[in-house]
C-alpha cells in the first residue's frame, strides 16, 4: 500500500506550512497589508494599487482565498475581498504558537 508523505506530518504541522504559504509571495503580503490598511472590502483598485496585471492579482487572490485568509462578496460583476477575522485569529495563533517556541541549545551545540 502507498502512503502519501504528507500523513507522516500532524494536522497541525501541515497548517502552519499552509499558512506559511501565504507569505511565500511578496505579492500576497502586499495585498493582505492593504486590506489591513483600508480595513475594508477592496473591489477594484488592488491593480492599482499593487501595480500587478488582473490576472496576476486574481491568482494570489484566490490562493489567500483558499487559505481562508480573505474572504469575497459578489457585488455586481465584481467581487469584494476583505480579511476574514475569524480565520485571520486563527492563523494567528496557531503561528504565534510555532515561533514562540523555546529553544534550548547548549554552548556545544554546532
Amino acid at each position: 500500500m502507498l502512503l502519501n508523505k504528507k500523513d507522516n506530518y500532524s494536522e497541525e504541522q501541515k497548517q502552519i506550512a499552509l499558512f506559511a504559504k501565504a507569505f511565500a509571495h511578496p505579492a500576497r503580503v502586499s495585498i493582505l497589508q492593504h486590506l489591513f490598511k483600508i480595513n475594508a472590502c477592496v473591489c477594484g483598485d488592488l491593480v492599482d494599487e499593487i501595480g500587478l496585471a488582473q490576472s496576476t492579482i486574481s491568482q494570489h487572490l484566490k490562493e489567500l482565498r483558499q487559505l481562508g485568509l480573505i474572504k469575497g462578496t459578489v457585488e455586481g460583476t465584481s467581487v469584494c475581498y476583505c480579511i476574514d477575522k475569524e480565520n485571520w485569529s486563527k492563523m494567528k495563533n496557531t503561528m504565534l504558537s510555532f515561533l514562540n517556541q523555546d529553544i534550548q541549545i547548549s554552548d556545544e551545540c554546532c
